[in-house]
């Protein structure tokens, strides 16, 4: 799978997600390097605490390298809610998500092998 088409796939899946609630204003941010890229996307709905602390468990879920390259064939399939941030989960180096002035603010970090953390705006722990 090409890597453009990997990318139209995970905006596909995350925009459907914020989608889902119908928000009035969706931003999407996308930094690549040679080794992985940042993906943020911001959108003006209200969330609960809770489901925030969802989405960044599910999004920060164990690794599954193995399915990476069933990914492509996985999405496009009418898949619901968190289930859709579990299969960005297990692709995800880091996952953020944080709340904004107007809604939240949810920043991904993917890559290979070969990914060079130093190369993004990783928070450091």
């Amino acid at each position: 799978m090409r890597r453009k088409d990997i990318i139209l796939n995970l905006l596909s899946e995350i925009s459907s997600y914020i989608l889902e609630e119908d928000p009035q204003r969706m931003v999407i941010s996308l930094h690549q390097e040679e080794s992985g890229l940042h993906l943020c996307v911001l959108d003006s709905n209200h969330h609960s605490d809770e489901e925030i602390e969802k989405m960044e468990k599910a999004l920060n879920s164990q690794k599954r390298p193995e399915l990476a390259g069933y990914y492509g064939a996985m999405t496009g399939h009418d898949l619901l809610g968190s289930s859709r941030l579990d299969l960005l989960g297990w692709q995800v180096k880091h996952a953020d998500v944080s709340r904004t002035d107007s809604g939240i603010k949810i920043d991904l970090w993917l890559g290979g092998e070969e990914f060079e953390s130093h190369r993004f705006s990783i928070p450091k722990e």
